[in-house]
């Protein structure tokens, strides 16, 4: 008898280690870690444009690292951040590219959750 390295829930109290084993839902923390940590960044650049007007020697976070956060899986919390914040709205860069960016991560995950739960 080999042993299986897949785990199974055998009895209900098992349900939650299944359920916290399961790559989805490591997935899922990781987009909202992520969200909330782009979120913020948004709203601390928000924060910093608003003091630049009065002191000059404040340093604003650059365009490449909310892009980054954004394709790191923070791209929900970088289109609630430009929404609530109303920031970086009037660059087309961001108004088109954070939604391609969602657009993208969300076809990956549906094709990967396709892939294994469907075809596999």
């Amino acid at each position: 008898m080999t042993p299986s390295f897949s785990f199974t829930p055998e009895a209900h109290n098992d349900f939650l280690w299944a359920v916290v084993g399961s790559p989805w839902t490591w997935l899922l923390c990781w987009v909202l870690l992520m969200s909330v940590i782009t979120f913020c960044t948004f709203g601390v650049d928000k924060w910093k444009a608003k003091r630049k007007a009065q002191k000059e020697s404040i340093r604003r976070i650059p365009e490449k690292t909310l892009f980054l956060l954004s394709a790191l899986g923070g791209s929900p919390g970088a289109l609630l951040g430009m929404k609530v914040f109303h920031h970086k709205t009037l660059h087309r860069s961001f108004r088109w590219g954070i939604p391609a960016i969602l657009t993208a991560q969300l076809l990956l995950f549906g094709g990967l959750f396709l892939y294994f739960k469907v075809f596999r």
